[in-house]
């Protein structure tokens, strides 16, 4: 095999990455797969404009099927995004039998079980490292360098948007609005942001990341999802009063045959690895009953950090082909699918309320949790400046999920309960 042809699906900010590293990196490419690799067709919108990289005109290409149904082209990099329409173009790459390479969190997410048998079904490769993490290669380590290895805990922060935003309202104070608007002009948030701040765009990669850590088909609807846009400038301060910081987090826990995976805002101890975790930048956290706590960071998007993920998946695909083992990686889910009960799924919890002035309100507001056998880490009580309210913001001891909501029901039926104005998981024991 002399060479290996390319067609790639979309020359947007990580399409671009793709192509100067194929460029730049050819002697390192060579040197791996022992051929060199072009990119001999490229999918765009518009064909007149202009580009972050410069390539030749005769490559590019409005019609998919230029690429997908061309004989001469071996792999198929797709960096569009999209769902429906991009999953008929992969679906026909693989039966047209040549090998996927994709970014689409939103499309593996979904679909990712079908295209995948429909890639063994073809002795093709479907890789998608970069769909999880960017640049961190963390879907390689978990498929092979963990592979002999039982995951129990995956935890992480797989949204840079939401993190970029939670530093900068931790570290100077600013409102969420405000924070907001600094992320869409640096180019961090789209311009509607909702999959990012409400969640959904890490509860994708969450189920993707827990699929293959604990080889068990979690959907999407399998994911517990809460955003960040409730976040206040006083439950981080309180949060780092009490020893604490605010970061969406991504969990999925496996104990026994069950597991739980949901993506929240979660108070983290300072001293918790991921604490320190900053800006755009992401981390994921692996605990293995054997290797113990295995902690993967760096950028989490980007036109080169996430174009590097690809480019590695590209080389894993040339060198099946060298060895001729294309289509005998995809491993289906080993486990059936049981997931937790609330009443199995334990954590601590901060709780902020509102509460009436008055004689005998903590009495009564403590007997509640007393009832549910649920013990107090912390306690803070505060004066408010209307003078008949006072708040109260406190951390459990580890609770079961279903105690904890049965407690909040009892607690906003309560006479001397004006609001509950906040309520989030927390990781860790702070040092405070």
């Amino acid at each position: 095999m002399e060479s290996i042809s390319i067609g790639l699906l979309g020359l947007g900010t990580v399409g671009s990455g793709v192509v100067k590293i194929i460029e730049n990196h050819q002697d390192k490419l060579m040197h791996q797969v022992g051929c060199s690799v072009k990119v001999k067709k490229i999918l765009v919108k518009d064909l007149d404009k202009g580009r972050a990289v410069h390539v030749d005109q005769a490559m590019l290409t409005t019609d998919p099927e230029d690429i997908i149904s061309d004989p001469e082209i071996d792999v198929v990099i797709e960096v569009i995004g999209g769902v429906n329409e991009t999953k008929q173009y992969i679906k026909k790459a693989l039966i047209n039998r040549k090998h996927v390479v994709t970014a689409n969190k939103d499309l593996m997410a979904v679909h990712g079980a079908e295209l995948l048998t429909i890639a063994s079904e073809n002795g093709c490769d479907l890789f998608y490292d970069a769909s999880v993490g960017g640049g961190i290669p963390i879907l390689r380590s978990l498929a092979d360098g963990l592979a002999s290895d039982r995951i129990t805990k995956m935890m992480g922060i797989v949204n840079g948007t939401t993190n970029f935003i939670l530093t900068k309202m931790s570290k100077q104070g600013s409102a969420y609005e405000e924070v907001l608007k600094e992320a869409q002009e640096l180019g961090y948030a789209e311009s509607d942001p909702t999959a990012d701040v409400e969640g959904l765009d890490a509860a994708r990669k969450m189920a993707i990341l827990s699929t293959l850590g604990f080889s068990m088909k979690i959907d999407l609807d399998d994911v517990k999802v809460k955003g960040i846009t409730g976040i206040t400038e006083e439950d981080l301060q309180y949060g780092k009063q009490l020893g604490y910081v605010m970061k969406l987090i991504g969990i999925a826990d496996r104990e026994g045959e069950k597991v739980e995976v949901s993506v929240q805002p979660t108070l983290l101890a300072e001293s918790h690895p991921l604490a320190s975790v900053n800006d755009e930048y992401n981390a994921v956290y692996v605990h293995g009953e054997a290797v113990g706590e295995t902690m993967f960071y760096g950028p989490g998007a980007g036109s080169l950090p996430t174009a590097t993920a690809v480019v590695s998946d590209l080389v894993a695909v040339m060198k099946n082909m060298r060895l001729g083992v294309n289509g005998t990686s995809a491993a289906t889910p080993q486990y059936e699918k049981k997931l937790k009960a609330a009443n199995e799924s334990y954590s601590k919890y901060f709780l902020r309320l509102h509460v009436r002035d008055e004689v005998g309100v903590f009495a009564n507001i403590t007997s509640i949790f007393s009832e549910h056998h649920v013990s107090f880490e912390k306690i803070l009580q505060l004066p408010l400046k209307d003078k008949d309210l006072a708040e109260i913001v406190l951390v459990t001891h580890q609770a079961s999920l279903q105690d904890y909501e049965d407690i909040l029901v009892k607690l906003r039926d309560l006479h001397a309960v004006k609001t509950i104005e906040s309520s989030y998981r927390v990781e860790g024991s702070a040092n405070v």
